[in-house]
């Protein structure tokens, strides 16, 4: 399985599938999502930081996560 960085706190996201995982029944799972915003930019990010945006999320949102971890 692949691992990117969450572009909100910056911890390795897991991201299952893949031609690694084609032959594979292990169950893998994906530690997070990439969301695409109404301005049509995107993001990986981790569950964690997904459940801390609010209902309609910014880029300003997605920035300010970085900081609420400092």
């Amino acid at each position: 399985m692949a691992k990117e960085p969450c572009d909100g706190c910056g911890d390795s996201v897991t991201i299952a599938g893949g031609i690694a995982n084609l032959w594979s029944f292990s169950g893998d799972q994906s530690g997070g999502l990439t969301l695409e915003l109404e301005d049509g930019s995107e993001f990986l990010l981790c569950y964690d930081c997904i459940a801390r945006l609010p209902e309609e999320p910014t880029q300003a949102d997605v920035a300010a996560l970085s900081e609420q971890r400092e």
